[in-house]
């Protein structure tokens, strides 16, 4: 007698989800020895990614008409019209995101030469909707303060994880397949 065909309701091939979850182990331990034991406690890194954003976020700003500048006294604070607005933290620089993003990218299977243009486009749109997110919250405080900190801690997050979300999924359901067969790397 020949072999048959799996069934219908056999279990799936758990390799891709050992895979996946080893990546992602991987990918933690990597962050929790790299950042949070060298570069986080350093400083460097997270005070230039503040700045970088902040001076983004000020050109957005100034580029739309408003007068706007960096502080001469923190690097990280943006000024409106002369007035403290809105100050750039570590928590808040994307370094996270980007991280989040592209650890979930590397672990999920895919063609390697599309991981090679879709993480770097991806952390470029999350930097650029960090941008948004600074220069709109330095308006909000100027023009409606009393809606900044409920649109700190959620709409802005809401956008922002909503956006990286979708790229997940662009990612998982569209590009992540090879276009002659299954997703391989």
């Amino acid at each position: 007698m020949l072999p048959s065909a799996p069934a219908a309701g056999a279990p799936p091939d758990n390799r891709l989800l050992f895979r996946f979850l080893l990546v992602a182990v991987a990918m933690y331990l990597a962050w929790f020895f790299g950042y949070q034991q060298w570069l986080g406690p350093d400083g460097r890194l997270d005070a230039a990614l503040c700045a970088q954003i902040t001076r983004s976020s000020v050109g957005l700003l100034q580029g739309l008409g408003f007068e706007a500048a960096v502080s001469p006294s923190s690097r990280q604070l943006v000024l409106m019209s002369g007035q403290p607005s809105v100050v750039v933290y570590p928590p808040c620089n994307g370094l996270v995101l980007y991280a989040l993003f592209g650890g979930f990218v590397l672990a999920f299977p895919g063609p390697w030469r599309r991981k090679a243009w879709f993480i770097p486009a991806g952390m470029a749109l999350i930097w650029g909707l960090n941008v948004l997110r600074v220069a709109a919250l330095a308006i909000n405080h100027r023009y409606a303060h009393s809606s900044l900190e409920f649109n700190h801690h959620y709409t802005f997050n809401f956008v922002v994880y909503g956006c990286i979300f979708g790229l997940w999924m662009l990612w998982a359901r569209r590009l992540a397949v090879a276009p002659n067969g299954p997703a391989h790397d």
